[in-house]
């Protein structure tokens, strides 16, 4: 759910973007949004790949670089079958699709135009929705969402 919505209950065309952003990271990445067991020390899918591709791609400005370690970010039951440079164009239009300004995401035909051709000159990415505004300590985040899971539930029914 974009960010704008879930905050504002503002909705736009832009709104699905992120939506698709999400999922286009899940897909390539085989994590889910919210599994926080899989990526440790990060409080999500969004957090965890913008970190890495902006750690291993210098501010986002060498794109090339990344393309070598896309490998680490694509899920290990495909990444033997999939070409590297299209999955780091996935994973690079992912991350504008999750952009946190709704007027920083491209349009969803331009996605499908990008996913479907090829583009060698994507702009950078922004920092996505959450992570820019956030400097907290991931390590005590993630300790935070792991104390907040209840893996158990108790029912008690009672007569009136």
């Amino acid at each position: 759910m974009a960010p704008e919505y879930a905050m504002e209950g503002i909705f736009s065309v832009k709104s699905d973007v992120y939506s698709f952003g999400v999922l286009l990271l899940e897909v390539v990445s085989g994590i889910k949004i919210s599994s926080v067991d899989r990526i440790p020390n990060y409080p999500n899918l969004i957090v965890y790949v913008s970190k890495y591709y902006y750690l291993q791609s210098k501010g986002f400005k060498c794109l090339v670089l990344f393309e070598g370690k896309a490998r680490d970010l694509v899920d290990k039951c495909i990444v033997e079958n999939c070409l590297l440079d299209e999955a780091s164009l996935c994973i690079h239009m992912g991350l504008l699709c999750v952009q946190e300004k709704p007027e920083d995401r491209p349009f969803m035909s331009s996605v499908v135009f990008n996913l479907e051709n090829g583009c060698p000159t994507l702009p950078a990415p922004n920092h996505p929705a959450y992570f820019a505004q956030r400097n907290c300590d991931m390590v005590q985040m993630r300790e935070d969402i792991m104390n907040s899971m209840n893996t158990v539930t108790l029912t008690a029914i009672e007569g009136r």
